[in-house]
């Protein structure tokens, strides 16, 4: 492992990430950990809206903090929530879920373990508790 730093104004927006509807600016961390963890500043692509598609991920840990903006979620158990600047969400492995919507300025952070993760589409039916 080696030691990481980027600063606000370094690292491009790219939209090579896991939604077209989203940018995404990695942090270093991939790199720096060898590909144990990964982390990023995600943000919504202008003129996209979210597809509102079931999907899980097989990862060992996933923590999403909202910056700016909202968007709303929907968790399998858990319903629909409406995310907002200063949320924090543990989305506990394998939890089935999509978004819904989000509001054009929306941008948060995202960390994941491990950093190469795979991501499954689900079958859209799902239990509410």
């Amino acid at each position: 492992m080696s030691f990481s730093i980027q600063h606000a104004n370094e690292g491009p927006f790219k939209y090579d990430g896991l939604r077209q509807y989203f940018e995404y600016r990695d942090l270093g961390i991939h790199k720096a950990t060898e590909g144990k963890a990964i982390m990023h500043v995600i943000r919504a692509r202008e003129g996209t809206n979210a597809t509102g598609e079931w999907h899980l991920h097989k990862i060992s840990l996933q923590v999403v903090y909202v910056l700016k903006g909202w968007a709303i979620f929907e968790y399998e158990g858990h319903g629909q929530h409406k995310l907002e600047a200063g949320t924090c969400v543990h989305q506990p492995p394998g939890i089935r879920h999509r978004e819904i919507a989000h509001s054009e300025d929306l941008e948060l952070l995202e960390i994941v373990l491990p950093g190469d993760f795979e991501t499954v589409s689900v079958d859209a039916t799902v239990n509410q508790e």
